[in-house]
């Protein structure tokens, strides 16, 4: 399989729950009715992507496999224009209700927001 410049490769993830851990431990917060992202700069030269989308947001399983797949979807597209950042999403029980065009609006504000915090420091 050939994968192209917007693929979503393994090493786009994350997959470490020390990961996780590290990005909410020191990382930059950023806040959006819809979803949260918490971002780190990373020495791999790329961004990684992390979905955190518990049952609180809702309980069927159907609606967070939605957000989980418009988020991924709207980070690969998106992965060219930004900085080696490890984003960890964190959906919030408005995002059940959203559109898909609401919550890649607000991927992208929240993005790009912490893209340029993170550069600053």
């Amino acid at each position: 399989m050939v994968l192209g410049p917007e693929s979503f490769p393994r090493r786009a993830r994350l997959t470490d729950p020390s990961h996780y851990q590290h990005a909410f431990k020191t990382g930059r917060r950023g806040r959006h009715p819809l979803i949260g992202v918490v971002a780190l700069t990373n020495n791999v030269g790329y961004p990684r992507l992390g979905l955190a989308v518990s049952r609180k947001v809702s309980r069927k399983a159907v609606i967070r496999n939605r957000i989980k797949r418009v988020l991924r979807e709207t980070f690969r597209h998106e992965q060219k224009g930004l900085a080696a950042v490890d984003f960890v999403v964190v959906a919030y029980p408005e995002a059940a209700l959203a559109s898909h065009e609401e919550l890649t609006s607000a991927f992208l504000q929240l993005s790009k927001k912490m893209c340029r915090i993170c550069a600053k420091s």
